[in-house]
């Protein structure tokens, strides 16, 4: 097999004018920040320098995924689970993306060589005019030539040996500084298992490049070609699913472009949000700073209005007391010490004094009290726009002033429940607007002769909040029965009073109409309670006719009043007859 020459690998033509050589960004370790040395390319596509690699902390994995199944593919955990021994395996953290790596059984120097990189680095050090390249076979003097043929990098003495040897006598030598007009510049890839070895050959089975003493030992009859033969189908089958890569890289930098503006767009509407809360939330508080020193305010007019009244009704009570005992103290004496004589010549002025005295009206309570509260829950109005909350009370029920409101408080039905409300006032009579009141009330029914004392009828006391109380209870038996009803333990307006249960009402079996013939339609055999009858046979009365009342009333009763309980007591027949009759 022949190989098919093509300009040299090492020289891929010259870069257009104008053009940077190389790479910059890469032909920097990303960890030591220098450029690559003995760069390793990882399973992620990040390129690292070997040595630090080999710095980098391994860790401990299991493999469960067996010795003969593809490490690269991650349907392979989805395959039939089979007993399979479980291996342990190191692995690192890619330094960049913190991929997990698992390495290979030769560790980070296994990891595949970053020619590419390698090629990079070299066009990076052409630009400081050979600065950072050292002689390829002796490590240690600068780089002055290339060798074409071999792809080494040569000093000066190395060189001139070079020459001199016959195998390389005819070898053609470039000088360093030509070389930054071209593409690539890197060595020669030698084999791994023959470094004395050029990799040109591509073992198909294997599908990995080999070379000539590959073929004869361990690839023996492995389907193999020269690189340069093959690399047009591998290079076209990478194209094509580099065609469908590219598509996705575009979607993605449009995807993070619009999630680049969505959060910027995010910021400006959080800035904005924030603005506007500072705005409220600063508005509020001035609004309740103002609020709290209107009500500090009243508090402090309320404190001085009261003081003021208790310091008055003080003096008052202060100068009706020295009255009194001037009064009291003047009539013991002059009764103790004083003649018959002197009593009676000053009696007219004492009697007139003490009377006097005896007249004055005064409150022996204080005039105010002390009961202040704070309803922080209240509406209290708006302030500066806000609303706001949290409103002062001083009024204080009174019950004496405390009244009672609702129809027939003092007649109800066995079984039927019975409701009044109680409305709760302060000391000048105004309603209280407000609820919390201690309300009590006890229904009792009267002790009877034949029985024993009977236990108080269950009653409920609902607060509406606003001065009023819903008071319900439902009396089990007719009779006599006492209600009280007291707010602070002290007895309203009315209370107590009696209330006269009498037995529940009984329903009408007929109907309320003004007449049996238009009520039942002129049927002859519908009667009515109250008497009349009509000529033709009619046994229910008519409008006009013999024995009709001459207004509506009850076909079972006769009574004139709708809502009148029923009295009928008549017999089955009757009260079959009288059911006949419809309402209109």
């Amino acid at each position: 097999m022949s190989e098919k020459r093509t300009p040299l690998l090492g020289f891929v033509g010259k870069l257009p004018s104008g053009t940077a050589l190389g790479n910059p960004g890469k032909t920097h370790c990303p960890l030591c920040m220098g450029l690559f040395k003995a760069p390793r390319l990882l399973p992620c596509l990040h390129t690292v320098c070997t040595t630090c690699l080999e710095q980098l902390e391994p860790f401990s994995v299991v493999d469960i995924r067996g010795g003969d199944s593809d490490t690269s593919s991650e349907g392979a955990v989805f395959q039939e689970l089979k007993p399979r021994s479980l291996q342990p395996q190191i692995g690192i953290l890619c330094p960049v993306c913190d991929a997990q790596v698992d390495l290979p059984m030769g560790g980070v120097k296994a990891l595949t060589i970053d020619h590419l990189a390698m090629n990079d680095v070299m066009l990076e050090s052409l630009r400081g005019e050979g600065q950072g390249l050292v002689c390829d076979l002796c490590s240690d003097r600068e780089v002055e030539k290339r060798c074409q043929t071999c792809k080494a990098n040569l000093c000066h003495f190395c060189c001139q040996a070079h020459r001199r040897q016959k195998k390389t006598t005819h070898h053609t030598m470039v000088d360093l500084k030509d070389l930054k007009g071209y593409s690539r510049i890197a060595k020669a890839i030698l084999c791994p298992a023959h470094p004395a070895e050029e990799l040109r050959l591509f073992c198909e089975l294997c599908d990995r490049p080999v070379c000539r003493d590959c073929v004869v030992g361990e690839h023996r009859e492995h389907p193999y070609d020269f690189a340069s033969n093959v690399i047009h189908k591998h290079g076209d089958s990478v194209r094509e699913l580099l065609r469908g890569t590219q598509p996705h890289v575009g979607a993605l930098e449009d995807a993070l472009a619009q999630v680049r503006e969505m959060n910027s767009a995010l910021q400006e509407q959080v800035e904005a949000v924030a603005a506007d809360v500072r705005t409220f939330s600063e508005g509020y508080i001035k609004a309740i700073e103002e609020h709290r020193d209107k009500l500090l305010k009243q508090l402090e007019d309320i404190r001085v209005q009261k003081e003021n009244s208790l310091q008055l009704q003080k003096a008052q009570l202060e100068q009706l007391l020295a009255d009194m005992r001037t009064g009291v103290d003047f009539t013991e004496h002059l009764l103790t010490s004083g003649s018959d004589l002197e009593i009676l010549i000053t009696k007219g002025v004492v009697v007139e004094r003490l009377t006097t005295l005896n007249r004055v009206a005064y409150n022996a309570r204080p005039g105010v009290s002390e009961r202040i509260c704070f309803s922080p829950q209240e509406k209290a109005g708006r302030c500066r726009g806000y609303e706001v909350y949290g409103v002062i009370k001083t009024k204080e029920v009174d019950p004496a002033k405390c009244v009672l409101q609702g129809e027939d408080l003092h007649r109800a039905r066995e079984k039927q429940t019975v409701s009044f409300t109680v409305l709760c006032k302060d000391a000048a009579g105004e309603s209280m607007d407000r609820g919390g009141d201690n309300v009590q009330v006890v229904v009792v029914p009267r002790d009877k002769k034949d029985r024993s004392p009977c236990s108080p009828v269950r009653t409920t006391v609902q607060d509406n909040k606003d001065g009023t109380y819903y008071v319900s209870y439902t009396p089990r038996e007719p009779g006599i029965y006492t209600v009280l009803v007291c707010v602070k333990e002290q007895h309203v307006q009315g209370s107590p009073f009696t209330v006269t249960v009498r037995k529940r009402h009984r329903s009408h079996p007929g109907v309320f109409h003004c007449c049996t013939f238009c009520s039942s339609g002129g049927q002859k055999t519908a009667r009515c309670a109250c008497g009349g009858t009509m000529p033709g046979g009619y046994l229910g009365c008519g409008h006009g006719h013999r024995g009709h009342p001459g207004r509506p009333h009850w076909s079972c009763c006769g009574k004139f009043t709708e809502k009148a309980e029923c009295t009928w007591t008549g017999g089955q027949s009757t009260a079959r007859s009288v059911l006949r009759t419809v309402a209109l």
